[in-house]
């Protein structure tokens, strides 16, 4: 659940720090206090859109902290170890910055993230019902999914949407090869010649470096023999070779250290140039024995480098993106021989097809038995917000053809008195019944929710009196089994909660400014009758504050 939220600097919020308990909260507050901004920054840190406007007037960013415990069986954990945002056990802390340039940085458990990571870890742990969600339920997507949502039906639904993408992608390659197949099967035959005659090639690159340079040495055999030879002779093959004036010089030194000692230290330098004299001759001698003139090689090396340049030409390529060219060659002639295998084509598309049926009939099956559990479940919370013999009902009518959203269209209907037909809900409620349909299914849909903590902003406008009692009832009852927060501005919901927040603005320096309490005691029993009463507040009012407090308390 959400244990704590630090704001600093966020729209007219200074600073707060709250620190919140399970069960059902609420938070009240004149219009234009700050109420739904301290939801604002919620979503914010949850991975909410953040913009300049989020800045406190003369601020240069503003802040905000969220701290939540949790069970360590939460899924959550699993997530928080794989990517890396490892905690204290049982506490997972998110931060966000936005600058007054509109620049954020996010941190998850002290670690840089990503907005999308925040918004990401946000549907795992909050789930915030808006003061105009109502409003979305004349949507026929929202409608969907809603139903999808209470039924568990989300991960079916999405897999009908990428069979719907599958099966739509083929038919559509399928007609393009109808449509353009002369086209395709020239295409084919240019590429079948192209691919041959690349293969034919066998270019390798490094075969190709090494060809270059054995034409260079047959081009300049020659040169390269009688240079060779001329070496030789000049170290060892003439009479005054430098091997044999090296050889005589290192005889007639060895003689001389035996008469004097300190010519040693010659010779040891001599000596190795002796040995290296020997090393580069046999190494030429070898060099000059592999060497050949040989013009029938040598017109075999020219035929194949022109052969090689010949179709670099042609298709306009270099020997550096040759490998590259007959791949690419070979992929798209592949793909033109899928193309144009129609018959292969056909039985793809038909797999495609029986796929998608088969896993929108499981959606469908899904759907029609959650519409029947919702419509039920709706029908009986309907019974007490003063829509007695009132019914909520789900229809799937069936489309025509396949979407990528199933087969079927789902519509909320209602009838508000009983005896009526049912029809659409946007059509039959009015603005207060579709406020207290929309709390009924969201009162439906926190049953099933994964999220521990629910947040309702002010989802109970347009009620009153003894409906407002019984909606104060429906959230307490929720707040036994997740985290609950709600923005009211009516006495008779605050009056349920087991824990009271205040908001008030104030001006500090000639700027507006929010301020949050806890209230308890008195100081609720005073705020509970300035919402009964409005400006003036009077003994009656207290005493009535202070009944409904009592009687709250009793009903828990």
């Amino acid at each position: 659940m959400l244990s704590s939220l630090t704001i600093r600097d966020f729209v007219i919020v200074t600073r707060a720090e709250l620190g919140f308990s399970a069960g059902f909260s609420v938070l009240t507050g004149e219009t234009g206090a700050g109420k739904s901004i301290l939801i604002d920054a919620l979503s914010l840190v949850l991975g909410g859109r953040g913009d300049p406007q989020t800045v406190r007037p003369g601020a240069k960013q503003a802040e905000v902290s969220a701290e939540f415990t949790l069970d360590q069986t939460h899924a959550l954990w699993h997530w928080l170890g794989e990517n890396a945002f490892d905690a204290d056990p049982g506490m997972c802390l998110l931060r966000r910055i936005v600058d007054a340039g509109g620049r954020s940085r996010a941190f998850i458990n002290g670690h840089p993230a990503t907005v999308a990571q925040l918004r990401e870890i946000g549907e795992m742990l909050v789930d915030i019902h808006g003061q105009h969600a109502h409003q979305s339920l004349l949507r026929p997507q929202s409608q969907r999914d809603l139903l999808d949502a209470y039924g568990g039906a989300r991960d079916l639904a999405a897999q009908v949407a990428r069979a719907h993408r599958t099966w739509a992608e083929l038919a559509a390659r399928q007609a393009a090869a109808r449509r353009s197949e002369q086209a395709l099967q020239t295409e084919r035959e240019q590429l079948t010649w192209k691919v041959h005659e690349l293969e034919r090639l066998e270019f390798d690159a490094d075969g190709w470096q090494e060809l270059i340079a054995e034409h260079g040495r047959l081009t300049h055999a020659a040169s390269l023999i009688e240079s060779a030879s001329e070496c030789l002779e000049a170290l060892s093959d003439s009479e005054r070779s430098a091997t044999s004036l090296v050889n005589s010089a290192t005889a007639r030194l060895s003689r001389a250290c035996h008469h004097d000692p300190s010519l040693r230290a010659v010779l040891e330098v001599l000596e190795p140039a002796q040995i290296q004299l020997q090393e580069v001759t046999t190494a030429l001698e070898r060099y000059r024995s592999r060497l050949e003139v040989d013009p029938q090689r040598l017109a075999e090396v020219d035929r194949r480098m022109q052969a090689v340049h010949d179709t670099c030409r042609k298709y306009r390529l270099t020997t550096a993106t040759l490998a590259e060219a007959l791949a690419s060659a070979q992929a798209r002639h592949a793909e033109l021989e899928s193309d144009l295998d129609l018959s292969r084509l056909e039985g793809e598309l038909r797999a495609a097809e029986f796929a998608y049926l088969e896993i929108a009939a499981q959606l469908t099956q899904q759907r029609t038995t959650a519409a029947e559990n919702l419509g039920r479940q709706v029908t009986a919370a309907l019974q007490d917000l003063a829509l007695s013999g009132g019914s909520f009902c789900v229809a799937l009518e069936s489309l025509e053809a396949p979407t990528a959203y199933g087969m079927e269209r789902v519509e909320f209907r209602i009838a508000t008195h009983a005896g009526l037909e049912a029809g659409p809900l946007g059509k039959v409620a009015s603005g207060g019944e579709l406020s207290r349909v929309s709390l009924a299914i969201q009162s439906a849909l926190s049953q099933v929710a994964q999220a521990p903590t629910l947040i309702f902003d002010e989802v109970d406008a347009g009620i009153g009196g003894r409906v407002a009692e019984i909606v104060g009832q429906m959230l307490r009852r929720l707040g036994d089994r997740h985290q609950v927060m709600c923005v009211t501005h009516l006495p008779q919901v605050a009056a349920c909660a087991g824990h009271h927040w205040r908001v008030t603005k104030l001006e500090r320096s000639g700027k507006a400014a929010s301020q949050v309490d806890l209230l308890d005691g008195e100081r609720r029993v005073q705020e509970l009758a300035r919402m009964l009463g409005g400006v003036k507040v009077t003994r009656a009012t207290l005493d009535h504050a202070a009944e409904m407090l009592r009687n709250a308390s009793r009903r828990r």
